[in-house]
């Protein structure tokens, strides 16, 4: 249908450059610019017919509707909705009494009283002027009448109402009573007084009968039955609106006919000559004596009049005799005069401006107008005028009327239109629900003609596209400058992703070949969502770089691999600011979202590195509890417990002991060795506690006893010997700390190396310098569950030194661990662990019962 579409194009080339010809010459003067531009826009509409749009795209007015219908649910319980409306949480009466206004029975309550009020407001006028000579029954009429209007005032008391500052249902009685009181409960209830009667105790004085005009407040509910009748879709809104202009001619003509005839009848029966109806001659007819003239031929005479004068504007046979009633038909032809200006306005704005034919031949004209005052080329001007038609003969201007209706209701019909072609897009493939949601509620619709291009190689793209019907091709510059095509687009493809999410310029040229319909999605938008959603990005690069066959070339693919690397990176500093900053909510909702918190910075530093520096006991803790690794290093070598230690932060320091962190860096020494030589007892103290070894080593092979010994340290030896120091340790030129100390000449110094020397040689008889490492005591993790047991049983453990016999191990385990004596130690392979000696340095150890 489209290549015969196409066909229909070339066939009417020639009509196309005659019509162009024609409005390029019409440029000469103004008003036959004017006129040649309204001929074109004839021309053009005729010359172009999109036959198969509404067949392809499937979106009239019928279907939308069917649409919203089949999304809300309207369709199945529109019915059911009016039969249980009282039960699904319309109230009909209260404990208080109180009266929903959607209530059935009220509801039929004001149909029952706007009849009353159409009568009403018929008969006041009616009985205003022909009070002298109306019948007796419509007197009955009228009493029933008022005893309806106050059984409603009554039930206006009792009648909730919707608040406009919040929008919701106030039942209760006292502020529903103050609001009528406040509002209209004066005037309805003076409309329900007896004026008659009034008027006859008072002794039929004319200025009591003047009361009566305020029984047309009751008009208020005659209006708003026509406002809503005007809402209502089910009517055609052309009819709704003529049936209101005809109402308010036809009353107010009612109105003036009866005051006319009140002028006449006013007057006494001596001066009935000097009357317009008395001084009435029509043929051999008289009506010098009206009052005996049947009613309704009185009534019908006055409304001719009254009609007559607005019609001709005060000239006929009927005219004013005495003086009151020249000024009331003064004032009631200028009345008309406003009044037939407002009628014959409404109905031209109803029939002329409210054409959709209409609106488009003047934007068309403004266009041509605004084509030849630039020069605009033959090509793009065929392309502005063809988008034009496009929009006036398919619906694609239907989508606008959404725009009034609430963004929840729009995300709905947004998730039925266009969710089943961004679910097949490959460039969405493994991405969440929620995020595929949010794409589809941003989502414009759009339509191109054949050949228009849409995007041009190496600009800026802010927009994604998405492919629903119809066919593009990317083009690309070959290097003699010819154009090749790359690969052609159709439904659920997508264009322009590349441009946007790896901020370089569009590699290829994309042109319509086929009529398409397409989704648009603005670059805002989706950078909004992507702040949120990171992870689904991560996988749309990834996706982008696996599926996309246009990207043969390596600096595409760079560019790609470069810019995953460099959100990662991103990524990666966000987690890190969020524990660096304490915010755990932050850093919660990065994790969750599909962050990894094992990403390290430029410095190699993790989110632990930066929780355990600070001090933050809840994000090391949750990080922890996330499997983050508690021995990762940076840069730098540090690890999060060597952090922690350094800044003072104890509690957090035994939490990382607690899931097995280790103090085993690659310059220990130079720790110790510097701790020592500052003097710093204190952090030498968190170093050695937390499980750093006191024979740890530094360039020159010195120990930190070799430190304290050369500089007099009393102190810092006494706790370097109590954590396990070996006084048998040479440095590179073969000094052992107690040489050290007896060339600083510090006696007491040498006198306590020289007691550790004998306690040292008592414990490790053999003793000698090959053996020193052995004679270094050794700690270890003991954990109180098997190593293949699932991560759900298993629980924290403790670090302690290495005794001297398995037993000796397994015993002071069990009362750390408050586990019962007796069972064995394996390895975290498994293995049965029979002697010390078979222990290494920081092993993770389990202490299980032999059943188990």
């Amino acid at each position: 249908m489209v290549g015969k579409k196409k066909v229909k194009l070339v066939e009417k080339e020639e009509e196309k450059r005659e019509t162009e010809k024609e409005t390029a010459s019409s440029s000469s003067s103004s008003s036959s610019s004017s006129s040649s531009s309204s001929q074109t826009s004839s021309s053009d509409e005729r010359e172009y017919e999109v036959q198969d749009l509404r067949d392809r795209i499937k979106s009239s007015r019928g279907s939308r509707f069917d649409l919203i219908e089949n999304e809300l649910g309207l369709n199945s319980t529109r019915r059911k909705f009016s039969r249980q409306a009282v039960l699904d949480g319309i109230r009909v009466f209260s404990e208080d009494f109180v009266i929903h206004p959607n209530n059935r029975w009220y509801r039929a309550w004001t149909e029952f009283i706007l009849l009353w009020a159409v009568y009403s407001s018929f008969f006041t006028p009616l009985e205003f002027g022909f009070f002298r000579g109306l019948p007796e029954n419509l007197f009955i009429l009228d009493i029933i009448g008022q005893v309806a209007f106050l059984v409603d005032i009554v039930l206006q008391f009792f009648l909730a109402y919707r608040d406009s500052q919040t929008y919701r249902m106030v039942y209760k009685r006292t502020p529903i009573a103050l609001r009528y009181l406040k509002s209209s409960f004066i005037f309805d209830f003076l409309g329900c007084l007896p004026w008659d009667m009034i008027y006859k105790a008072c002794g039929r004085r004319e200025e009591v009968r003047y009361l009566l005009w305020i029984r047309l407040y009751r008009a208020r509910k005659v209006d708003g039955f026509l406002q809503r009748l005007e809402k209502d879709i089910r009517i055609n809104y052309m009819f709704t609106r003529i049936l209101k202009l005809l109402v308010v001619e036809l009353y107010c003509t009612h109105t003036a006919a009866c005051i006319f005839y009140y002028l006449a009848t006013t007057l006494p029966a001596s001066q009935e000559g000097y009357t317009w109806i008395g001084s009435l001659k029509l043929g051999d007819y008289s009506y010098s004596h009206f009052r005996e003239i049947d009613l309704w031929k009185r009534y019908t005479t006055s409304l001719y009049f009254a009609i007559v004068t607005m019609a001709t504007v005060g000239y006929g046979d009927i005219h004013a005799v005495n003086m009151r009633e020249m000024i009331f038909i003064m004032i009631y032809v200028s009345f008309d005069m406003v009044l037939g200006a407002y009628l014959i306005g409404n109905m031209t704005a109803l029939i002329v401006k409210g054409s959709k034919t209409e609106k488009f031949r003047d934007r068309m004209t403004d266009l041509l107008k605004y084509m030849n005052r630039n020069r605009l080329g033959r090509d793009i001007r065929e392309q502005i005028k063809g988008h034009l038609r496009l929009q006036y003969e398919s619906s694609y201007t239907e989508a606008a009327v959404l725009q009034e209706i609430p963004i929840s209701i729009r995300s709905k019909i947004s998730q039925t239109l266009y969710l089943p072609y961004i679910e097949n897009v490959s460039l969405f493939k493994g991405c969440s629900s929620e995020f595929i949601n949010q794409i589809v509620i941003r989502l414009h619709e759009e339509f191109f003609l054949p050949g228009e291009v849409i995007m041009e190689q190496g600009n800026a793209v802010d927009q994604l596209y998405f492919v629903c019907h119809g066919v593009l091709e990317e083009v690309g510059t070959c290097e003699d400058g010819s154009e090749e095509t790359v690969s052609l687009l159709k439904r659920n493809s997508s264009f322009g992703e590349v441009s946007i999410l790896c901020n370089i310029p569009q590699p290829y040229t994309v042109r319509v070949c086929e009529l398409c319909r397409l989704l648009r999605l603005d670059k805002q938008s989706l950078t909004n969502i992507l702040d949120i959603y990171f992870y689904d990005g991560r996988k749309m690069l990834n996706n982008l770089l696996e599926g996309k066959e246009s990207f043969r070339g390596k600096q595409l693919e760079s560019d790609i691999t470069f810019h995953i690397g460099k959100q990662e990176a991103e990524l990666a500093l966000k987690v890190n600011n969020a524990a660096f900053h304490g915010d755990l909510y932050q850093l919660k909702s990065l994790i969750r979202a599909g962050a990894d918190p094992n990403k390290t910075d430029y410095d190699g530093r993790s989110p632990l590195h930066l929780a355990a520096s600070r001090g933050d006991e809840n994000i090391t803790l949750f990080l922890i509890q996330e499997g983050v690794n508690v021995n990762i290093r940076d840069n730098f070598g540090n690890t999060p417990l060597l952090e922690a230690v350094k800044n003072g932060h104890d509690r957090v320091a035994s939490l990382l002991v607690k899931e097995g962190a280790s103090m085993k860096i690659d310059n220990a020494g130079n720790f110790l060795c510097i701790a020592v030589a500052r003097g710093d007892s204190d952090y030498l103290q968190r170093l050695l506690s937390n499980g750093m070894d006191p024979n740890s080593k530094d360039y020159d092979y010195r120990s930190p006893l070799h430190v304290a010994a050369a500089e007099g340290l009393f102190f810092m030896a006494k706790l370097l010997l109590a954590a396990g120091a070996s006084v048998f340790i040479k440095d590179r030129w073969g000094n052992t700390p107690l040489d050290e100390a007896r060339m600083s000449g510090n006696k007491n110094l040498i006198k306590l190396l020289e007691d550790a020397k004998s306690a040292q040689l008592s414990e490790f008889p053999y003793a000698s310098t090959e053996f020193t490492d052995k004679m270094h005591p050794k700690k270890c993790t003991v954990f109180p569950f098997h190593p293949w047991d699932p991560k759900e049983h298993r629980r924290h453990g403790i670090v302690q030194w290495v005794p001297h016999t398995i037993e000796d191990l397994i015993k002071t385990a069990a009362e750390q661990l408050k586990l019962s004596s007796g069972g064995c130690i394996l390895s975290e392979d498994g293995g049965k662990i029979i002697d010390v000696d078979m222990i290494k340095d920081g092993q993770k150890l389990y202490l299980v019962h032999e059943t188990h």
